[in-house]
């Protein structure tokens, strides 16, 4: 379908699929078996510009928004959603930099994450503080002219490769949500460790660990926006964000229905290819056109939010549910039209499979995602 992109979002979105088809996916099978972060395919997209499309010119990016950087992460997604988590996990932890950063921490952190110099990371999940964020431990005491933060982070993407973290800590345990407040704590800083590299169902490619913070000292310039906006920031980030998630989970739909595809014109049964039976054909198009639907509602919320929409947290929940449930049941059915060879993992598709399931869990679960949408549903009825 034609979605009416910019010469330049169409530049961007052939130039990622081309990485896709040529780096990615040769080696997508390799970095899902050993677990390794793909770093010569990060250094690709770096010197490709890829990890700037959303970040402003004046930062060093090339000038897009949210709509260029799901471009990317559906292309680098189809090949390989662990490693297109390099890319859009940094996007996740620029976001509240991009929102809420002061010009000085814009111009001191922004282009190196835009020349894929430096990856970022965000963290807000706790052991304790998954679905309700309201319940985070780890803290940020001022003492002069910094910040001392303790606590630990879990299930952070990107952690331990990445250099540049944005942080929700406590610094006002009192106030409970309003007294939280965003920081950006890099790499080197003393007093941050990480914990032991996660081993998932999916995603492989991509590193999970807690961060732990222990007497952690951060300059007091690196707290984003002022005291007490750390919520504020973080549910902001969301909105900007979960479109990202959904063009990670149209990217896992389109790569398992392609395999689908030519499956289904090349394995022959009772004399004929499988696509010649009814009932594949139909479990194809079924695919296909949720995949269709999965991609306009996701591109749309993008648009919304480049648009400058006051609040987009509602249309940004359905892309979110609605694309990780399609890449779900698309990756499952792929699965099925290749029987016996789809359970196997010489064939890739039981990867999409494994891979899609995060998208129904992470920066919130799609039950989550629900109370969201109908809370905003009510409230928009209510003021009709």
């Amino acid at each position: 379908m034609d979605y009416l992109l910019t010469e330049q979002q169409v530049m961007i979105r052939d130039l990622a699929a081309k990485i896709a088809d040529e780096k990615i996916k040769p080696v997508a099978a390799h970095y899902d078996e050993t677990e390794e972060f793909a770093w010569p395919i990060m250094k690709i997209l770096a010197d490709s510009d890829l990890f700037g499309v959303y970040i402003p010119e004046q930062y060093g990016g090339l000038g897009g928004g949210i709509m260029d950087m799901c471009l990317v992460t559906e292309e680098l997604s189809r090949a390989c959603a662990g490693i297109a988590l390099g890319f859009a996990g940094t996007g996740l932890g620029a976001i509240p930099i991009l929102l809420y950063g002061s010009e000085e921490q814009k111009k001191r952190f922004l282009p190196d994450i835009a020349k894929g110099k430096r990856l970022a990371a965000f963290c807000i999940t706790e052991a304790e503080a998954g679905s309700d964020a309201g319940s985070i431990k780890t803290s940020a005491k001022k003492q002069g002219n910094s910040y001392i933060l303790n606590g630990t982070k879990q299930w952070i993407t990107n952690a331990g490769e990445a250099e540049v973290y944005t942080v929700i800590a406590i610094t006002d345990k009192a106030k409970g949500a309003r007294g939280a407040s965003a920081f950006i704590v890099e790499k080197e800083t003393k007093g941050m460790d990480f914990g032991k590299k996660e081993k998932k169902l999916g995603i492989r490619a991509s590193a999970t660990r807690e961060v732990i913070f222990t007497d952690c000292e951060v300059p007091a310039e690196n707290l984003i926006s002022k005291e007490g906006m750390g919520f504020i920031i973080a549910l902001k980030t969301f909105d900007n964000s979960r479109p990202g998630v959904a063009a990670q989970a149209v990217g896992i739909a389109q790569g398992a229905l392609d395999h689908a595809l030519e499956y289904a014109r090349t394995r022959v049964q009772f004399g004929q290819p499988i696509s010649s039976f009814q009932a594949v054909q139909h479990m194809l198009a079924d695919m296909g056109t949720q995949i269709e639907a999965a991609r306009a509602l996701t591109y749309a919320a993008a648009r919304m939010i480049d648009s400058g929409a006051k609040s987009a947290a509602k249309e940004s929940a359905m892309a979110k549910v609605f694309a990780s449930d399609t890449a779900m049941k698309v990756a499952v059915d792929a699965v099925q039209i290749l029987g016996g060879y789809g359970y196997m993992r010489e064939y890739p598709v039981e990867k999409y499979m494994r891979d899609a399931k995060i998208t129904q869990i992470y920066e919130g679960t799609n039950q989550i995602q629900r109370n969201i949408i109908a809370a905003n549903m009510i409230k928009e009825s209510i003021k009709k």
